[in-house]
């Protein structure tokens, strides 16, 4: 009997890590593969609006050297960390980001609407729930609603730390589901670490979730954490505290980790999981287009143990394994990509 190939290990190495039902990373690689803005034209964004009248000379200055580091190429969160901006500035920030963010969002909702199989993410969360498990967990720094929507298409239910319907306050237990018959329904976890585009929060800190807001309510701020120098301050906060706290629950937890499109930039979410995958050799799958240096030199390193990343290649797709670490050209399709790479592991689409 011949040996098997790389990419035939590979391949079973991808399968066997969705029959774990793993934690699934959502980095804004998923987003931006349906059209919402990344880092960069957020940056550019920013550094183009209109900003208030009323702000004082020193809240000027700092706006401008936020500008000038832009201008000088640094990202965003480099250019937001050089800076100290007051607590209107940077509630304008979060304004300004869910404005700009918020249509692409709508639109990727408008397609669903003409296509329930829009989303690949939806026929992944319908596999991994071929099973007895009742709970799925999302883990996502990313603001737009992309899981909800595709947990919706599947008829699946989902939580995000907040009751349901259109008016939404927070929930009193992080272990609140639906109920059909009796039975809690499956459902699908989304722990959004820095915030979402429905979460608001007013001077009083009264925080809510309005799921069908165009604009920000009169009186409330977007309840989202940008990049700067205030980021992890402002998770020691609610709805951050408890969410953060469900999202360390939930990757502790995990039997195995799937990322999509995530680069490894972001302490809030990735430190449990480079743990266990040290300590406890927990399979890690990662696809992107690019894989980021951060990502490089964490599997690199040799701490996970057991690991497939996939990424864009000159030929289709570019495999690293705990294995191959340097990597091997795995197939001629672009597997990096979540619909493709759900083709090889669990079968194409009808």
């Amino acid at each position: 009997m011949a040996a098997k190939t790389a990419p035939e290990i590979a391949r079973e190495f991808a399968q066997a890590t969705l029959s774990l039902a793993p934690v699934i990373i959502l980095g804004s690689g998923a987003s931006a593969s349906h059209g919402v803005p990344g880092m960069w034209p957020l940056a550019v964004q920013l550094s183009s609006a209109v900003t208030p009248i009323d702000w004082g000379t020193e809240e000027v200055a700092e706006w401008s050297k936020f500008k000038d580091r832009l201008a000088a190429k640094d990202d965003l969160e480099t250019a937001l960390s050089a800076v100290r901006l007051t607590d209107r500035q940077t509630a304008f920030v979060a304004s300004e980001t869910r404005a700009f963010l918020l249509p692409a969002d709508l639109t990727v909702l408008e397609r669903l609407l003409e296509d329930r199989r829009s989303l690949p993410l939806s026929r992944l969360f319908k596999h991994l729930f071929t099973s007895t498990h009742r709970t799925l967990h999302v883990v996502t720094p990313n603001y737009d609603r992309l899981a909800e929507y595709a947990a919706d298409a599947a008829e699946l239910s989902t939580f995000t730390g907040f009751s349901q319907g259109y008016l939404q306050t927070r929930a009193r237990s992080p272990d609140q589901r639906m109920h059909i018959r009796g039975e809690a329904a499956r459902t699908v976890c989304v722990w959004k670490v820095h915030g979402s585009l429905d979460w608001f929060q007013d001077q009083d800190n009264q925080i809510v979730g309005v799921r069908a807001a165009g604009t920000v309510p009169d009186g409330f701020t977007p309840l989202m954490i940008t990049p700067g120098i205030d980021k992890y301050r402002l998770t020691h906060g609610e709805p951050f505290r408890t969410v953060l706290g469900c999202c360390d629950k939930a990757l502790e937890q995990a039997r195995a980790y799937f990322c999509v499109g995530y680069g490894f930039n972001d302490e809030h979410v990735q430190t449990k999981l480079v743990e266990r995958c040290d300590r406890d050799s927990v399979p890690l799958v990662v696809i992107t287009k690019e894989l980021s240096p951060t990502a490089k030199a964490f599997l690199k390193a040799g701490r996970c143990r057991r690991y497939l990343a996939l990424e864009e290649s000159g030929t289709g797709a570019r495999a690293y394994t705990h294995d191959t670490p340097d990597g091997f050209d795995m197939a001629s399709e672009p597997i990096w990509q979540l619909a493709e790479f759900l083709d090889m592991t669990i079968g194409v689409s009808t």
